[in-house]
């Protein structure tokens, strides 16, 4: 029988050696993306660290001083055009005309696109009811809430149907539930629509929330990349919290781990231990091995506050630095 494996997902992104400087300053310091289509990439990094750079360069705004990239398969440079019909940027603030309506602000995108008149029509209409913006369309922005706001937003940069989309810090400001309607929004674009979404944020519960992926920048370098859970095994602090019923299963569990801490009242033990499968499984068998039962078994690991500080030293408030941001779409 003739065994083959699954064809490799393209990517999306690619970039190597990616650097930026303003003469003796370095922005970026040779970053290195794969980031495959139809995922969701979260970039974090304290202030200043270089990630709106990052997304005005790989969307075109701002020309890398060295390196090469590719976006949607097509060379950064020497098709820029091919990328700007691939792409959607969406900014912190959002870019709307407070003046004109939803559907006049959405009209103006598809004009803009150069869509004919009953196709810029359709894919308007389609928009306002997937962005639940319908019974709104004829009000002026300037009526909307932060989320309506943000949510018209994105809508416009659907309009050109790009297949990677980026998000710079596109819940900044919004309200918990606001928040949360919009991570809905990501996840249907990614899973209903296989686009590839590159998303910045000063929320790290969002990253752990949305990404497939997630890298940290510091410095203009990335200091880690990998899936939440496999950055949170880095971090020291992870364990495995064991609660027993039998005061004697208590002592016997008591005297076979070295535990971080005991609990002779609640009879709980804490174990350290990453998380992962393999650990769990060690500390299952050697119960077994001893004949104690736990009642009960919970893994803690450390979250992204903790990665964040223990990689890169610095305040939690990972916003980037004040500085003037362009916004494409």
């Amino acid at each position: 029988m003739i065994m083959t494996s699954a064809p490799a997902v393209s990517a999306a992104i690619s970039a190597t050696g990616l650097t930026k400087s303003y003469g003796d300053k370095v922005v970026l310091d040779g970053i290195d993306l794969h980031i495959p289509e139809g995922t969701v990439f979260a970039l974090l990094g304290p202030n200043g660290a270089g990630k709106t750079t990052t997304v005005q360069i790989l969307s075109t705004l701002l020309p890398a001083t060295a390196g090469q990239a590719r976006i949607a398969g097509h060379d950064l440079v020497r098709e820029a055009d091919a990328v700007r019909t691939a792409i959607g940027v969406t900014g912190q603030f959002a870019a709307v005309d407070n003046l004109l309506t939803a559907r006049e602000n959405l009209l103006l995108m598809a004009d803009l696109h150069h869509l004919d008149r009953s196709e810029g029509r359709r894919r308007v209409t389609e928009l306002l009811h997937r962005f639940e913006l319908t019974e709104a369309a004829a009000k002026p922005v300037v009526t909307f809430s932060g989320g309506m706001r943000r949510k018209l937003d994105l809508a416009m940069t659907l309009v050109g149907d790009p297949r990677i989309i980026f998000l710079d810090e596109p819940t900044t400001g919004l309200d918990p539930r606001s928040r949360r309607t919009m991570w809905e929004i990501i996840r249907r674009l990614v899973a209903d629509q296989g686009v590839t979404i590159f998303l910045t944020t000063q929320y790290l519960d969002e990253a752990d929330q949305l990404a497939d992926r997630i890298a940290v920048l510091d410095g203009g370098r990335l200091v880690a990349e990998g899936t939440a859970d496999e950055l949170k095994r880095r971090i020291p602090g992870g364990h495995i919290r064991l609660r027993f019923a039998d005061p004697a299963h208590y002592s016997s569990a008591a005297a076979l781990f070295d535990a971080t801490a005991h609990d002779s009242e609640a009879l709980t033990l804490r174990v350290p231990g990453d998380g992962s499968v393999t650990a769990v499984r060690a500390v299952l068998d050697a119960l077994d091995r001893a004949s104690v039962r736990a009642e009960e078994l919970t893994v803690h690991t450390p979250d992204l506050d903790d990665v964040f500080l223990t990689l890169t030293g610095r305040d939690r408030s990972i916003g980037e630095a004040n500085s003037p941001k362009e916004t494409a779409r």
